[in-house]
């Protein structure tokens, strides 16, 4: 009888051995993933719902900064074209927390999709570009203190490169969010001699723009009268505008002084000239200047060249006539920056170098005024360039 129990049990235990063993070794399996073909019916619906954006394109991404980029798609056969855009009531106060589906776009009539599209709330980087001439000579501590000022009013997390140009130019300070550094940079520019102002503006859109991405603008103090450039002039540096992606704000300041009522002279406050019932004069050399230039012709030619520098694009032009002029110029300009938006399409059809096109940006808003640049020139890509020759 001990035997045949004996017997029983042993068998019994053979065959709840692979039982136990199993279930042992399934208490830390993962279970098995499954494989990209085996979805579920609820996942491959989802996937097979029709998507609303072009062919090839992806729904955009919004990143933290709440800059929106078409996602996981790389274009090599058009260029980008970014449009800054500043939106205002009739009242003519800033409208914000628009979204891109308030926007329109319309290239030569024609439609666009919009593919890029920064809010007012983005960093922004800002070029500021100081003219620091002879004319400046006894003007340079004021602009300092309203250069410092401007920088004060602009966000926290925005950009500011400093550059300074007389016969020479110089980069005081890379793109940066230190307030010190930039505050030293300014007070670092001198007055020296002659204007390179084309050069530099060149220097700018040739060189600088290229290497930030993102919102970005430039804002030019000068009293806009060249004198020494060697390399670029009026014409090159405006076609190389209405290539630019950045708004130009330019500030036109007075540096032609005050004229005594008594002798007639320039008095000490200023750079020289002054005006009679209203007309410039001729400014003397002043120290550290190379003389010439200044007359009537050379300012209205200056102003004309400010003017249409911001017109192309999409920028404004300040006369700082006086150093409140000029205060309130930045103030200005610093509320505008941190209300403006950024919108960018890739052109639908592909165009010659050199070719002129026609930008217009709409609101689906009613009363809604948008102020941007109303054309630039067509450059071909660098691929596709290649591809057409």
């Amino acid at each position: 009888m001990k035997k045949t129990l004996l017997s029983l049990l042993v068998i019994a235990g053979f065959l709840l051995l692979p039982l136990v063993l199993n279930a042992q070794s399934g208490r830390n399996k993962l279970p098995a993933k499954p494989l990209p073909s085996e979805k579920s019916s609820t996942e491959k619906s989802s996937a097979e719902k029709p998507t609303e954006p072009d062919p090839g394109v992806n729904e955009s991404k919004i990143n933290p900064e709440g800059e929106t980029v078409e996602g996981d798609v790389i274009r090599t056969d058009t260029a980008l074209v970014t449009v800054p855009v500043t939106v205002m009531d009739r009242s003519g106060r800033y409208v914000p927390l628009l979204r891109r589906e308030h926007f329109r776009i319309l290239e030569n009539g024609v439609e666009q999709k919009i593919a890029y599209f920064a809010t007012n709330d983005s960093p922004f980087t800002v070029i500021l570009l100081i003219d620091t001439s002879g004319s400046t000579h006894y003007r340079l501590d004021d602009i300092q203190d309203a250069a410092i000022n401007f920088v004060s009013k602009l966000k926290s997390n925005d950009s500011v490169m400093v550059m300074s140009f007389d016969d020479r130019i110089d980069v005081l300070c890379k793109p940066t969010t230190d307030r010190d550094e930039i505050e030293k940079a300014i007070r670092r520019t001198r007055t020296g001699g002659g204007t390179r102002l084309y050069d530099a503006v060149e220097d700018i859109l040739k060189k600088q723009l290229n290497t930030i991405s993102g919102r970005k603008a430039v804002v030019l103090f000068t009293d806009g009268v060249d004198t020494t450039s060697r390399r670029a002039s009026y014409d090159s540096t405006m076609r190389l505008a209405e290539e630019s992606d950045a708004p130009i704000y330019s500030v036109d300041y007075d540096t032609r002084g005050g004229v005594s009522p008594v002798t007639g002279l320039p008095t000490p406050g200023g750079g020289g000239g002054g005006t009679i019932f209203g007309w410039p004069i001729p400014r003397p050399g002043i120290p550290g200047s190379t003389g010439g230039g200044g007359g009537i012709g050379d300012y209205r030619l200056a102003v004309r060249y400010l003017h249409e520098l911001s017109d192309v694009t999409g920028g404004r032009f300040y006369s700082g006539d006086s150093m409140f002029g000029i205060a309130q110029a930045f103030t200005w300009i610093a509320e505008e920056l941190g209300r403006q938006y950024s919108l960018g399409y890739y052109p639908t059809t592909r165009g010659k170098d050199g070719e002129r096109r026609q930008i217009k940006v709409r609101m689906t808003e009613k009363d809604l005024v948008v102020r941007s640049r109303d054309s630039y020139i067509y450059s071909e890509p660098p691929k596709a360039a290649k591809d057409a020759k």
